[in-house]
């Protein structure tokens, strides 16, 4: 876990071949996985200094701050990253819906089939 959210981190993360991590938000208090987006470098030092989630829109090619438009906002409590260094987790105090379709999570949509049938 990176446990000094005000300095910077010391842990080199390993990026994609698009330089880019993915970095999931979980509800701090339920446990929820509430989204995926995805980070560089640059949106975990912004994340880390502000406390507020920070990512990179693949899409608009742009850093963005979630809730800055939609006002759904995501106050980072910790952030960890993962054995292999390359995806990141936010535990996050999470306003508003996290989902840009006003879901409170992104994952809504259960699937069913294969995988818990037998031949």
């Amino acid at each position: 876990m990176i446990a000094d959210m005000e300095s910077t981190f010391d842990v080199e993360l390993k990026l994609g071949r698009d330089g880019l991590v993915p970095a999931v938000a979980q509800d701090a208090t339920s446990g929820e996985v509430l989204m995926l987006a995805w980070m560089d470098a640059e949106a975990l030092e912004r994340t880390l200094t502000t406390r507020r989630a920070t990512y990179w829109s693949r899409s608009r090619g742009e850093y963005w701050v979630k809730g800055e438009t939609s006002g759904h906002t995501q106050e980072v409590v910790s952030v960890a990253i993962d054995c292999d260094n390359d995806t990141i987790l936010l535990k996050v105090n999470q306003t508003g819906a996290a989902c840009h379709t006003g879901n409170r999570t992104c994952f809504f949509t259960e699937l069913t089939g294969a995988a818990g049938e037998q031949a």
